[in-house]
């Protein structure tokens, strides 16, 4: 059941034969034997398969010496060496190709099969590209991360000098208040007395003592406070506003915001306070029927005031119905870029509310760019009566009204801007005034009273800020 090995010297046979060969080789073997030649005893054992092996040797009749004496070996470790090169070059990415690889894989075994691998060669430099440039893209954000670290830095740097100034002469110099949220102010109020630099705070902040609850001229803008920042570009300029006379189930603390940078600007996204306008995370979308033109929005009385984009007119969207419940157009005013604001952006009509009601800022052909100023029926859009004033609409950079006069900005990018000018409907009188306003991040866009809160509202570079203000009384 086995086979019989044979090893052959001389010209080096060697094999393997059925087990019916056996008596055969075996007489061969004898019979050298008895002739006298050199051949060597019968050899029986297993072989690497475990089958029963028969070998035996028999020299050369006419050769002293094997000249090829372990070439067999030789060339066998050469094959293996080969073999396992050509598995390398095909692990790489295949034989032939370009370069030293394939032309060595091509001279040392020449009757393989030729392949080439153009397609691994390109996927593996087109990853390159893409890892260069990601590398790229990560330089350029570390960079910005850098500017905005070191603006941070010092503005920290800013808010630290201000609320500990060094004084002079080694006296310190007087304490700096600073307002905190009202949400953090109330939830103290109920734990704690308050004291009287708080109240104060809290007159600051639109929390008017009972004596200050009438009108009056305006005496001093305090410093911004932020109270959210847009994410995205369509934010670089925008409105967010407060109804200071809400309709349920609106109330005072709900916020509406609209990011204006864009040609079909038509979300108006809700929150139910300001703490969510912070955090960015809207209550609801809002889309209007028709796009809105620029930054003049106003929300009053359960309704978003607003101009269409390309017109003269003006439109009130109900934010109960969503839809829109009136329109009319403003004769005569300038739109999308005749008279806007220094600052640009199709500011031609601006909106405003104060204690007295609903207003439309505008310029006219006929008032040769002056500031035109009229009050509107808040349900109808009519107009009950109107003001021609003296103050170029394109010299000033934004304006608003409080109990019923028009105030001016005099820079929108000026860190320490003034309200420059005033407008006094009932005595149709103008005067300049110098009263500091601060532009912290330099490009005021939208400025508004809330009558409710006493403070403006105002959004500058992707931020959305409110000042504290006082009224002086006569």
């Amino acid at each position: 059941g086995g086979g019989v090995a044979c090893r052959c010297y001389g010209r080096g046979l060697r094999g393997t034969m059925p087990g019916a060969w056996l008596p055969l080789l075996l007489a061969g073997g004898l019979a050298l034997s008895a002739r006298g030649d050199p051949a060597a005893v019968l050899r029986r054992d297993n072989d690497a398969g475990g089958r029963c092996t028969y070998s035996f040797t028999v020299a050369s009749p006419g050769e002293a010496s094997c000249p090829e004496a372990g070439g067999v070996a030789q060339l066998r470790e050469e094959l293996a060496a080969l073999t396992a090169r050509l598995n390398r070059l095909e692990g790489a990415g295949g034989l032939g190709g370009s370069g030293p690889r394939g032309a060595d894989v091509s001279g040392a075994w020449s009757r393989g099969p030729q392949r080439t691998a153009p397609a691994g060669c390109e996927e593996l430099q087109r990853a390159k590209e893409r890892l260069e440039e990601e590398k790229g893209r990560l330089e350029r954000e570390k960079e910005e991360l850098g500017r905005r670290l070191e603006s941070s830095s010092q503005e920290i740097a800013r808010l630290r000098a201000a609320r500990c100034p060094s004084g002079t002469g080694g006296v310190p110099g007087p304490p700096r208040w600073e307002p905190e949220p009202l949400s953090y102010q109330e939830l103290k109020s109920e734990r704690t007395e308050l004291p009287a630099s708080r109240l104060l705070e809290e007159t600051a902040l639109g929390r008017p003592r009972a004596e200050d609850s009438g009108c009056g001229e305006l005496a001093w803008v305090g410093e911004p406070v932020v109270l959210g920042r847009a994410d995205t570009i369509a934010g670089k300029y925008g409105v967010w506003m407060k109804d200071p006379e809400p309709v349920a189930p609106f109330t005072r603390e709900t916020t509406w915001r609209v990011d204006t940078v864009g040609t079909e600007v038509r979300q108006l996204f809700q929150y139910e306070a300001a703490e969510q306008l912070a955090r960015g995370y809207p209550a609801k979308v809002h889309v209007l029927p028709r796009p809105l033109e620029s930054t003049g929005a106003v929300v009053y009385r359960g309704g978003l005031f607003f101009q269409p984009r390309r017109s003269r007119a003006l439109a009130r969207y109900d934010l109960r119905a969503e839809a829109i419940s009136a329109e009319r157009e403003l004769p005569g005013a300038g739109y999308h870029g005749q008279y806007p604001y220094s600052w640009g952006g199709y500011t031609d009509i601006d909106l405003a509310v104060d204690e007295t009601g609903l207003w439309v800022v505008y310029s006219t052909e006929k008032a040769k760019g002056a500031i035109v100023l009229s009050k509107l029926d808040p349900e109808t859009l009519e107009i009950r009566r109107t003001w021609e004033t003296n103050i170029r609409k394109q010299s000033v950079a934004n304006s608003f009204i409080i109990c019923g006069t028009l105030y001016t900005v005099s820079s929108y990018s000026a860190p320490n801007a003034t309200v420059n000018f005033a407008y006094d409907t009932t005595t149709s009188t103008s005067r300049s005034l110098s009263i500091p306003f601060e532009n912290r991040f330099q490009y005021l866009s939208m400025v508004d009273y809330n009558p409710a809160e006493r403070r403006l509202f105002a959004w500058d570079s992707y931020n959305m800020v409110a000042y504290p203000v006082r009224l002086a009384h006569a």
